[in-house]
């Protein structure tokens, strides 16, 4: 409690904390911060170290309780096209209930460093993570992961077991092996290249159909201009560059296969409209039917893990907690109140 005290007032204070795993610094929320000029709804602070070799910047935001502290914290992990700011609701109702939130933006995303050269792996996102809370003395944590980043937690929960209080985990992408279904291998430059081509146009018409099943709403643009602006901004060749490094990730290490050993608690949240799976646009069409089914994914997984509760929006994609998030919020508290959810209360 002391080091957390001593952390947290020399953060406010706005003198940076100093760890072996690197150094903590305040940034101001808003202007282009490593090819992101989108600004944050929480103040920023910039953790840096050194990662194979190279210096990087980790930007994340750290959110005290609002309300009567739970002496518990919380870490969220945004998806592909998302950034930490996408959680700015899930924050709120984490604070509120006592949770000090961090929220990350992965390296390779948004406001953090767009490396050259750099070999992405989920372990070493996970890895990066970890080091980021060593850092902040935050010893057992809860992890909210969304798409990618609920691969991520799955990984983290892996590694890290000891660690980890419970898990949420929202439309993970990867809980089926994309590859040993079937998609075909696209090559790192042949993903460059195309996402070299996003336009909002392109970006917006793929959300609409998997993420909110064709129910667009006005409120959403802003995050796909947030993602966008990264997409053609200082950072846009490394940038796009790491997107293809983590398609590359995302296909060739497949986390469907250790679920059995996931130890902490797990809360699986599935929107079952999503239909999102990595390399279905590439596939044949044999091969594409077979992907994406988060209906059957989600019965097929939670009955894998050890300790799952699963919890479905039948009417929802692949963002229930950006599409409806008064019912997702009212669910993940419950659960993390009280261990189980009643759905006659969501």
């Amino acid at each position: 409690m002391k080091v957390f005290t001593l952390l947290a007032s020399l953060l406010v204070a706005d003198v940076a904390v100093v760890a072996a795993q690197g150094t903590i610094v305040p940034h101001k929320p808003s202007g282009d911060l490593n090819g992101s000029n989108f600004t944050y709804p929480f103040p920023l602070h910039l953790y840096k170290f050194t990662s194979q070799q190279q210096q990087l910047e980790m930007a994340f935001m750290d959110v005290a309780p609002t309300s009567a502290p739970n002496n518990k914290t919380a870490i969220l992990f945004h998806g592909n096209f998302f950034c930490g700011a996408t959680w700015n609701q899930t924050i709120h109702v984490l604070a509120g209930i006592g949770y000090r939130v961090i929220v990350p933006d992965h390296i390779g995303y948004c406001k953090s460093t767009k490396p050259v050269g750099y070999q992405f792996s989920v372990a070493q996102l996970a890895t990066n993570a970890n080091t980021l809370l060593q850092t902040l003395g935050i010893g057992n944590v809860t992890v909210v992961g969304h798409s990618f980043g609920g691969m991520l937690t799955f990984r983290y929960g892996l590694m890290f077991p000891n660690s980890v209080d419970e898990m949420v985990v929202i439309n993970a992408i990867a809980m089926e092996d994309y590859t040993a279904k079937g998609v075909p291998y696209l090559t790192i430059d042949a993903n460059y290249a195309s996402s070299l081509q996003s336009t909002f146009a392109s970006i917006q018409s793929y959300e609409n159909t998997t993420y909110y099943v064709g129910q667009w709403e006005d409120a959403y643009d802003v995050w796909v201009q947030m993602v966008i602006d990264v997409f053609y901004g200082s950072k846009r060749d490394a940038f796009n560059f790491n997107q293809a490094q983590i398609i590359d990730v995302v296909l060739t290490q497949p986390i469907a296969h250790e679920f059995a050993n996931v130890i902490p608690p797990v809360l699986l949240m599935i929107g079952e409209k999503d239909t999102t799976a990595i390399g279905k646009a590439w596939s044949p069409p044999s091969v594409a039917a077979t992907l994406g089914n988060f209906t059957a994914l989600a019965l097929d997984v939670s009955a894998q893990l050890p300790n799952c509760t699963l919890f479905t929006f039948p009417d929802l994609g692949h963002a229930p907690h950006i599409s409806d998030p008064a019912r997702f919020s009212a669910a993940l508290v419950e659960w993390l109140l009280t261990g189980a959810i009643n759905a006659n209360d969501v």
